[in-house]
C-alpha cells in the first residue's frame, strides 16, 4: 500500500493560502487535508464548503475533508458539491453505517474517524464499510499538539484487526506528525500521514516532505 503525506492547511498561512498549497503540491504532497470544525463537536471554528470550493480551483490534489462537526450528515452533500474527494466522519458524532454508505454514494472516498479517548471496539464493526480509517493521535480542535499516549498502540491494534479480517483499508493518522517521529507511526501501521505544523512550520517544505517520505 502506497504511503502518502497529507499536509493539513489548518497550520498554513491563510493570508497566502494559495501559495502555501502550491508550494506543498510542488514539494511532493499527495493530498490536501482540510480540517472542518464547527465550534460544537470540537472547541474551534474553521472553514466550510465555500473555502473548499476555492481550494478546488487551485489544486489538482485530492481534497481530504475531515468533518469534526455535529450532524455531519447535513454537510456531506455540500462538501461533495464544493469539490471534496475524501470525506471522513467521526464514530463519536454519527451512525457510521449510514454516513459511510451515503458518502460513497456521492462518489467520494468515505473515512471513519476515531478520537483518542474512544475505545477501538466502537469503530471495528464499521471497518469493512470504510475506504480509509483516520486515527486521531491528538484530541481534535487545535493544531500543534503532542501525541496522546496510547495512540500508537491503537494504530497497531487496528492494523492487526484489519489483517485478521483481510481488509485492505488504509490507516490515516492525524496529530503531532513530524519528520522526527513519522517513522513511529509508519512502524505502528499507518499508511497516510497528516501533518500540519510539522510541515508548514518548517522553512523548506520540499526538504521536510523528502525527509518524511524517506522515513516511511
Amino acid at each position: 500500500m502506497k504511503k502518502q503525506i497529507a499536509p493539513s492547511i489548518l497550520s498554513a498561512d491563510f493570508s497566502r493560502l494559495g501559495e502555501e498549497i502550491a508550494a506543498v503540491e510542488k514539494a511532493g504532497a499527495d493530498l490536501i487535508h482540510v480540517d472542518i470544525m464547527d465550534g460544537h463537536f470540537v472547541p474551534n471554528l474553521t472553514m466550510g464548503p465555500p473555502l473548499v470550493k476555492c481550494l478546488r480551483k487551485i489544486t489538482k490534489l485530492p481534497l481530504d475533508c475531515h468533518l469534526m462537526i455535529e450532524n455531519p450528515g447535513q454537510f456531506i452533500g455540500p462538501f461533495k458539491d464544493a469539490g471534496a474527494d475524501w470525506i471522513s466522519v467521526h464514530v463519536e458524532a454519527c451512525d457510521l453505517a449510514t454516513l459511510l454508505t451515503a458518502i460513497k454514494k456521492l462518489g467520494c472516498k468515505a473515512g471513519a474517524v476515531i478520537n483518542p479517548p474512544t475505545p477501538l471496539e466502537k469503530l471495528l464493526p464499521f471497518c469493512e464499510l470504510a475506504d480509509f480509517i483516520l486515527v486521531m493521535t491528538v484530541n481534535p480542535g487545535f493544531g500543534g499538539q503532542s501525541v496522546v499516549d496510547g495512540t500508537l498502540e491503537k494504530i497497531a491494534a487496528l492494523k492487526k484487526y484489519l489483517a485478521s479480517k483481510n481488509l485492505n483499508v488504509p490507516i490515516e493518522v492525524d496529530g503531532g506528525v513530524k519528520a522526527e517521529n513519522i517513522a513511529r507511526f509508519a512502524k505502528a501501521g499507518a499508511d497516510i500521514f497528516v501533518s500540519g505544523s510539522g510541515l508548514f512550520h518548517t522553512q523548506d517544505y520540499a526538504k521536510t516532505l523528502s525527509q518524511m517520505k524517506g522515513a516511511i
